[in-house]
């Protein structure tokens, strides 16, 4: 008479991630991986089989099978040890010596630091970890400098994310300059484990701050971009932004970001493992801004339309306005100008506009754009038809100037209407009418009735709110079917987003 006895049990995995299942002789605990804790925990007794009549052969066949269909669901997890890579990868970092330069003065608090430990921890987690790879060493700053840990302190993942673990902070002043310079002298040094400057492996630091640094930066980050070292800069909340990219390397739009809360710095992850990532296909691993089809050539990609759209001037959107009578539209923007969007904010509002006017056709005969910015009043910026091309229309974008002052929704809305569209400020009888309303928050007067006179007159009204913007509110100016006339997003970021999405709507609608 045969006995089986078949155990598995789960062992520690690095960081939150799913135990990865071990096999282990008899009833001995798994040994840890470099860096994991030792703790054993109940080991899972899967099947014992005590076989009590029916032939020896049979019970064979029955054991095979069970230990086929385990063996099979080992293989799918890795035999001791994490899940195996998805299959068809095409993309893998390139080694560099990584420096986070991190922010822990006194307004920085407990919980919020633990959001940057874990932002830090999911970047970790997206590298090849090694001494022929990538290597990883943290600076916790604030009045005074701390090296928690050195680029060849540790040679594993393991061993990073349970050191990141254990930061505390220092809640003291903001030295950020003084941070800086450590680490030119002490971090990137070859006795700190930094290798020989070489275009085989790159030096990146990621400073993340929320305040304004109490010492100069600009000269000391210029010396840190002299000596090969590429820097980015994150502000949080009521960052200097001036500061920022003072610090950060070029070109400033790649190298600074920007997040209202540390709540929200996680998001950030997937653009500095992308920043990190040597990619073959670029088409395939979704890293490209082709708004519709990706054209893969080697290390390069290329965009291209659907049937009916067209390739637009930037490379990479595609519109359906392709000219014609039948493509005639007057569209105004009602931009919201209050304090509360915030310099930085608006010229990404500003870049938001123009991402919609490279969609059109603009003509007499085809688009007319026109531009009004509003606080607490109502400013003309330009009337409908002034402008015979884009470039002219762009160009006037970039130049308008931020109002910054109250957010007077529905006086803008009546303006709309008694003005904006009026025959003598260039609107064209018998052409379709678009309205395109920004808003970052609620509205300091009454919206309502002009909302809804203006979608009595055939206007056709989209919102787009950002931030603190209220739903309800953009679902009152937007047409019908409300679902595809109104967008909202937290982030200002990724409103380039819902301009994608616009020109389709915009240009579908003609």
């Amino acid at each position: 008479m045969k006995y089986f006895l078949l155990v598995l049990r789960a062992c520690p995995s690095p960081l939150g991630a799913p135990p990865a299942l071990h096999t282990c002789q008899g009833l001995a605990p798994c040994r840890p991986e470099e860096g994991q804790v030792n703790t054993s925990g109940p080991r899972l007794l899967l099947a014992t089989l005590h076989p009590a009549s029916g032939s020896s052969a049979a019970m064979d066949r029955i054991f095979s099978a069970l230990l086929l269909s385990l063996l099979l669901l080992l293989q799918s997890y890795g035999v001791c040890g994490a899940p195996p890579p998805p299959r068809g990868t095409l993309c893998r970092t390139k080694p560099t010596d990584l420096v986070f330069v991190i922010d822990s003065s006194r307004s920085v608090r407990p919980h919020e630091f633990e959001k940057v430990k874990v932002f830090m921890s999911r970047v970790i987690e997206g590298l090849d970890v090694g001494p022929n790879s990538t290597r990883v060493g943290v600076i916790n700053y604030a009045s005074a400098v701390k090296n928690e840990f050195s680029l060849k302190t540790y040679q594993t993942k393991a061993g990073l994310l349970q050191a990141v673990r254990r930061i505390e902070p220092l809640s003291t002043g903001t030295m950020t300059g003084l941070a800086i310079q450590f680490a030119i002298s002490r971090a990137f040094s070859d006795s700190e484990g930094a290798r020989v400057r070489s275009p085989n492996f790159n030096k990146v630091a990621i400073v993340v701050t929320d305040g304004r640094p109490q010492d100069g930066v600009q000269d000391v980050s210029a010396r840190a971009r002299a000596a090969g070292i590429e820097v980015f800069a994150i502000g949080v909340g009521r960052v200097d932004m001036h500061t920022l990219r003072q610090i950060a390397s070029e070109p400033l739009d790649d190298h600074v970001d920007y997040v209202e809360s540390y709540s929200v710095i996680e998001k950030l992850t997937h653009k500095f493992q992308e920043a990190f990532c040597v990619v073959s296909d670029l088409c395939a691993t979704g890293d490209h801004d082709c708004e519709q089809i990706c054209i893969s050539t080697p290390g390069a990609y290329k965009c291209a339309c659907k049937e009916g759209f067209t390739l637009n001037s930037d490379g990479k959107t595609c519109s359906a306005c392709s000219g014609g009578l039948g493509s005639a539209l007057d569209l105004v923007f009602l931009i919201d100008g209050s304090k509360s969007v915030r310099p930085e904010n608006f010229e990404l509002v500003k870049k938001f506009i123009n991402q919609i006017v490279d969609s059109l056709e603009v003509s007499d005969k085809q688009a007319q754009v026109g531009l009004v910015q509003y606080s607490s009043s109502v400013r003309q910026e330009f009337p409908l038809g002034q402008f015979k091309n884009k470039k002219d229309i762009k160009a006037a974008v970039k130049k308008m100037a931020y109002m910054e002052k109250g957010t007077m929704t529905g006086q803008a809305l009546k303006y709309l209407i008694d003005s904006s569209f009026s025959i003598i400020n260039g609107a064209r009888p018998g052409v379709p009418k678009v309205g395109i309303v920004f808003t970052d928050g609620r509205s300091q007067d009454y919206i309502t009735d002009a909302a809804k006179k203006a979608k009595d007159l055939g206007f056709r009204m989209f919102a787009v709110g950002v931030g603190n913007a209220v739903e309800d509110e953009l679902r009152e100016i937007a047409s019908e079917p409300v679902a595809e006339h109104y967008f909202y997003t937290a982030d200002f970021r990724t409103i380039s987003k819902i301009g994608k999405k616009l020109q389709m709507k915009i240009c579908i609608g003609e």
